[in-house]
């Protein structure tokens, strides 16, 4: 019999655990929408707002609707370059660090 465990609680244990895993799951997204894989981008940051801010606490911050967020970070959302900034200073700010985004040569 295969046991199974819910992502969510197993993410916000992590990150718990070890708050540099939030700051690797927050840069990872950010390289995926950067290199167009935004669908698995907006995964990662749903699972990294549910583990850390909240929906209801980062629609609060950025004045948006929670419901609204939600779509925005569902599967098949769709959210403005401008509601992703927003999202990303939000998280920025929760998880106190800088952003910075460096290019690098391909091999």
């Amino acid at each position: 019999m295969t046991l199974t465990r819910d992502v969510k609680l197993t993410v916000k244990e992590r990150i718990n655990r070890d708050p540099e895993f939030a700051v690797g799951l927050l840069n990872e997204a950010i390289s995926l929408f950067i290199n167009g894989e935004p669908d698995t981008a907006r995964l990662m940051l749903r699972d990294l707002v549910n583990a850390t801010v909240g929906f209801e606490e980062l629609a609060t911050k950025i004045n948006k609707p929670s419901k609204s967020l939600h779509r925005m970070l569902s599967e098949r959302g769709n959210p403005t370059m401008e509601n992703l900034t927003a999202i990303f200073n939000a998280l920025r700010q929760e998880l106190s660090v800088e952003l910075t985004v460096q290019a690098v040569a391909c091999a």
